[in-house]
């Protein structure tokens, strides 16, 4: 299989070109200009320098981003939530600004869950709304579980938590071979059509949201680590028993999901309605896997209206059974 990389790695630079084939790692201090703001600041957690904005005062409310992602995710939020919410959101392990962990090859939940709570020890955080997206959302219900003095109530946005089919992106660079030749190139084409099937509306994905999500998916080491994420999740969303502690989380949770999700379907959320004993849900229409991207005006009024008043302010899709 070693002759596959020779023969798709020329083919590949002569269709598009050596600069968009992601082979080049990009300098950290080059990004960190253009990816931080007066807001950002940099977090020692073991082996790890977490990178994450704290904005505003009031209650504290933490935001995950899903994979491949960054806390970038949740501008649109922030900017409407400030007023009201101290809002803390970091650049996961292995993503963003934070990148790749030194100390691990593997990106498992436990690993992730332990990053969390030393983090929000250091910041001295006792009660927190937490909510989370995708990968993130996987992390935020896991934390709850192992938390539930810490986190008062939980938003779940197109959560992965479930047995169900990867995307066929994620699946394929997850293959022998195939992730090895991710871990040192990772083509800009290939990074927008992740990008684009995670929307419902096309029209939302604009050149800069495209840029954006490869120049940080260039971050020394960040694509080696995806390809870890990636590999991991493709075994975690084979395990029949991966929701099976889902029912254990009694959290105040809402459920936010996009209609159009190709990535985490609604089949999913209907499992976690089944399985979270204190939940409610909201479908969004026309909406793909990341609502708060593509509808944030709508969700962060919804999510503002459960952790204050208990209820959302939308009215859910009716779904058939």
């Amino acid at each position: 299989m070693k002759w596959l990389k020779f023969v798709l790695i020329p083919a590949l630079l002569a269709l598009n070109g050596c600069a968009s084939m992601g082979m080049s790692a990009y300098p950290l201090a080059q990004l960190t200009e253009k990816y931080t703001d007066d807001t950002s600041k940099f977090l020692a957690v073991d082996d790890l320098i977490i990178h994450y904005r704290d904005e505003g005062t009031g209650p504290t409310l933490v935001l995950l981003h899903g994979v491949a992602s960054s806390l970038h995710t949740w501008d649109d939020w922030v900017d409407r939530l400030v007023p009201y919410y101290r809002i803390i959101r970091i650049d996961l392990p292995g993503h963003g600004l934070t990148g790749s962990d030194p100390s691990t090859e593997s990106y498992e939940i436990p690993y992730m869950i332990d990053k969390l709570e030393k983090f929000l020890n250091k910041l001295s955080i006792d009660d927190i709304y937490l909510a989370g997206n995708s990968l993130g959302g996987y992390v935020a219900w896991n934390y709850a579980l192992h938390r539930p003095d810490r986190v008062k109530k939980m938003v779940l946005l197109d959560a992965a938590g479930f047995p169900q089919d990867m995307p066929f992106i994620m699946s394929f660079a997850a293959l022998p071979v195939i992730g090895e030749m991710a871990g040192f190139m990772m083509p800009k084409f290939i990074v927008n059509m992740n990008v684009n099937a995670a929307f419902g509306d096309d029209d939302k994905v604009t050149d800069a949201l495209q840029q954006r999500y490869f120049d940080l998916t260039m971050r020394q080491g960040n694509r080696e680590a995806l390809v870890s994420v990636f590999r991991t999740m493709k075994e975690q969303t084979k395990n029949p028993h991966l929701g099976d502690r889902v029912k254990e989380v009694k959290t105040p949770t809402l459920l936010m999901w996009g209609d159009q999700d190709e990535w985490v379907p609604l089949e999913v959320m209907k499992q976690f309605e089944q399985a979270l004993p204190n939940s409610q849900s909201i479908v969004y229409e026309g909406v793909g896997h990341m609502p708060m991207e593509e509808l944030p005006i709508q969700t962060s009024r919804d999510a503002h209206g459960f952790f204050t008043l208990g209820k959302t302010l939308s009215s859910p899709l009716v779904l058939a059974p």
